[in-house]
């Protein structure tokens, strides 16, 4: 388990997290979901002693991570910026990580098997594919064996063998009761492998919560339908009371009503429906609807 209590961190005038209290439990997948610079990185490097809070504290089973006795064989991360040395070889980097951490040297071959790198691992690091060096990071923090995982965007660079590779082995962990917490900008993947989300927005909590109970409370799942007339259709919806609003390519989106109703509607109004459906909402559509006002920098042209 990860506690987080009251964590705070500024450099000079600007705070980038600000008062943040979570805790991230075993037995399922934690998504660690925010804008760029909404403080996901320096969280997670507070969380791994590799920076220093102005206030508030991180426990990771109980202690402080510099407090934990070979710490590869209690918490495994992997970071986006990667902490490979380009010369060495995948297994002599294990090799090295292992025999600092008390790890026995055939672990390292396991991990590399399990990872899929077995046939490079005499390759040196900076000359591996930004996919395999992704993979040699997660074998880095599979090595101890941990019971807690923390990935920073851990699908950059993999196909979609690998996309899926990830997701099943992260989804596995947290079956095995294992604390398996994730950061990532790609919310349909997201979607589909986590079970609980942290979001955070300037340095703020925003939402801690399940994935459906997300989806439910930010976005609303609605009516998409494409008629013959759309004005027409517009206007007898409105006329029902039924919030509508413009879809893409002149269909409807009709809020609050099931499917059946808006097609009993034009029916009695002699209406030609050509397409009539129910649209989930998205965790994407959830998101960027809680963290709008938390975006420090946005592109312009259409939204």
């Amino acid at each position: 388990m990860i506690d987080v209590r009251n964590l705070t961190k500024r450099y000079g005038d600007r705070t980038a997290v600000d008062g943040l209290s979570f805790t991230v439990s075993p037995g399922q997948v934690t998504g660690f979901l925010g804008p760029n610079g909404a403080g996901k990185s320096t969280t997670m490097r507070l969380m791994l002693d590799l920076d220093r809070p102005t206030a508030g504290e991180v426990r990771i089973e109980g202690v402080r991570y510099r407090r934990l006795p070979d710490p590869l064989r209690r918490v495994g991360a992997m970071f986006e910026a990667g902490g490979v040395h380009r010369g060495r070889t995948a297994y002599h980097h294990l090799l090295w990580l292992a025999q600092s951490n008390k790890i026995p040297r055939e672990r390292v071959r396991e991990v590399l098997d399990l990872v899929g790198l077995d046939r490079v691992a005499g390759k040196r690091a900076g000359v591996l594919s930004l996919g395999m060096g992704r993979r040699l990071g997660i074998a880095a923090a599979l090595l101890g064996d941990p019971p807690v995982l923390l990935f920073d965007e851990p699908i950059n660079g993999l196909d979609p063998e690998g996309i899926l590779w990830i997701r099943n082995l992260l989804r596995g962990f947290a079956a095995e009761g294992r604390t398996v917490l994730v950061s990532s900008h790609v919310m349909s993947e997201m979607a589909l492998t986590a079970d609980h989300l942290i979001v955070i927005g300037r340095g703020r909590l925003l939402a801690d919560t399940g994935m459906r109970e997300f989806i439910e409370a930010n976005a609303a799942s609605y009516v998409h339908v494409r008629a013959a007339e759309p004005g027409r259709m517009r206007d007898v919806l409105a006329a029902a009371g039924i919030e509508v609003r413009s879809g893409p390519d002149g269909a409807l989106e009709a809020h609050g009503v099931e499917a059946a109703k808006v097609g009993e509607l034009a029916a009695a109004s002699g209406l030609a429906v050509h397409e009539i459906g129910t649209r989930s909402a998205s965790l994407e559509e959830a998101f960027m609807r809680l963290t709008g006002d938390a975006v420090e920098h946005r592109t312009g042209g259409p939204r």
